[in-house]
């Protein structure tokens, strides 16, 4: 993928209108959205993006647990289009995941309606496209989960809640920056504003497609309180390194003397670092942001060394009231370790969804159960009980892996012995750093067919992705939901008539 690379810092202050809002039992959020072609300009010069509701990026879905969020997108491309969640477990449902293993895709001039619950989780998560490359070209968005008011947060109320989404551009040329104002009236102005005293909430994540990107708040240090729905122990950090397809939360405190600061994000482990700096404004201020930009760090090693210092706060209540820590997950019997290596191509997309062909039983004409050993060749299908999972990274270049469906424990990277069984954090996608390795643990309990995929564009691209079906015994509406009436029809179950759903 060669051409330029700019990295924007694309901020999302709210969603585009208040969804409608219907009250009884778990409250239902409904949204409408056109996705379509139009004329972007993040470098300077207009090309071809895809917006919806005519917003780039945006709109943000703005949830609470346990909220059923109703979603009709119309797709108005002249191509198929597919959206997904990234890091929403759609528990017994992973027919919402919508990747192309578990989804067809939505025809061009039609539409198709999302239907999915975000069930005990809280955070920070963001949307993007999964067909073709149009991630490349836009269709993003953030996605919070606030706590219920009944939930302790372990963190007072925060003046102002923002999300950040940064990423890397690619266009043709050469390396170039810049960065885009996602404001309602268009207008060049600062990005964010904070009152002297009052402490900010800042939700950030790394939607680009290949470089892992590091943040500053240039005079100010963060306090690090959510990654990838789990509460952190609250440390503090002047700079975080924030890999592809990642999320965290931070408070920023307002303790300066007035006057305007930089946010500013770098690119890591690349030839050349570019930097993008929107601006934070005091009121009444007295003076301009100083051109003097904190430096990021230089070596993978630091970066490394910060993973070690993240935790789960082990006393803090997530989506439930019981603490983070009641689950042991230290005393999960380990049945199966597998190690996965990358590969720059393997996986190839079937014209029958790898879920359909399952649930028209006629997967037997589309892939293989267990054909997967646990060691490399990593090629996998199907995998149940309690596994380590082992990613090896054997190139010079970082990965970013991500596992639909679940949150994973990242106990390592250690030896075996070393591994942390205690306050590891639960996340859904974990670097990989080069010649290095990463591993690991969960429990296999949520029924359905989820992806395990590089959050390199490139990569994902060219096949670095696997799936796993993970099966019941008995099947029953209490394991996994019936396939959505309205779901596409692709493939060789195109004209085959459904099979009986469940009704137990």
């Amino acid at each position: 993928m060669g051409g330029r690379v700019m990295l924007p810092l694309l901020l999302c202050l709210s969603a585009a209108g208040p969804p409608l809002l219907v009250q009884g039992g778990d409250p239902y959020l409904f949204f409408t959205w056109n996705v379509t072609y139009s004329s972007i300009s993040p470098l300077g010069t207009p090309q071809q993006g895809i917006l919806i509701n005519n917003q780039f990026p945006r709109p943000n879905i703005n949830s609470t647990t346990n909220n059923n969020i109703v979603i009709n997108v119309f797709n108005y491309l002249d191509e198929p289009f597919l959206l997904r969640w990234n890091g929403i477990q759609h528990r017994k449902n992973s027919w919402q995941d919508d990747v192309l293993g578990t989804n067809c895709p939505i025809p061009p001039k039609t539409n198709y309606t999302y239907r999915f619950q975000v069930k005990d989780q809280i955070g920070s998560y963001m949307y993007y496209p999964v067909t073709a490359m149009h991630k490349v070209a836009g269709g993003f968005g953030g996605l919070r989960i606030n706590s219920r008011l009944l939930i302790p947060v372990p963190y007072d109320d925060p003046s102002d809640d923002y999300t950040i989404l940064a990423g890397d551009w690619f266009s043709k040329g050469h390396i170039a920056l810049n960065k885009i104002l996602d404001s309602d009236d268009g207008k060049d102005e600062p990005l964010f504003s904070m009152e002297l005293g009052k402490t900010y909430k800042y939700r950030i994540c790394n939607v680009g497609i290949k470089t892992a990107l590091n943040i500053q708040f240039q005079g100010h240090n963060m306090r690090l309180v959510e990654m990838e729905g789990s509460h952190t122990m609250q440390s503090m950090y002047d700079s975080l390194d924030v890999h592809v397809g990642q999320c965290y939360s931070v408070l920023v405190m307002a303790n300066r003397e007035p006057m305007d600061y930089y946010v500013v994000a770098s690119t890591r482990f690349t030839r050349q670092m570019v930097t993008a700096t929107p601006i934070i404004r005091y009121p009444n201020e007295k003076g301009v942001a100083s051109p003097k930009l904190p430096p990021p760090p230089t070596s993978w090693a630091w970066s490394l060394n910060q993973f070690r210092t993240f935790r789960w706060n082990l006393t803090a209540s997530a989506a439930r009231l019981n603490p983070q820590g009641s689950y042991h997950y230290g005393s999960i019997n380990i049945t199966r370790t597998i190690k996965l290596i990358n590969a720059a191509v393997s996986y190839v997309e079937p014209s029958t969804p790898l879920k359909l062909a399952e649930y028209y039983n006629v997967a037997d004409k589309g892939f293989k159960y267990d054909n997967i050993v646990d060691d490399p060749p990593a090629e996998i299908s199907k995998i149940i009980l309690d596994p380590i999972i082992i990613f090896e990274n054997h190139e010079n270049a970082i990965q970013s892996w991500h596992l639909s469906g679940y949150s994973f424990f990242a106990v390592a990277p250690e030896k075996r012995k070393n591994y942390n069984i205690l306050d590891a954090v639960s996340r859904h996608t974990i670097q990989v750093f080069p010649q290095s390795w990463a591993a690991i643990l969960l429990t296999f309990d949520n029924c359905g067919m989820w992806n395990i995929r590089s959050e390199i564009w490139d990569r994902h691209y060219l096949g670095q992705q696997l799936y796993v079906s993970v099966l019941s015994s008995a099947r029953s509406l209490k394991d996994e939901y019936n396939m959505p009436d309205d779901s596409p029809l692709c493939g060789i179950v195109e004209s085959m008539p459904k099979p009986q759903p469940s009704n137990v």
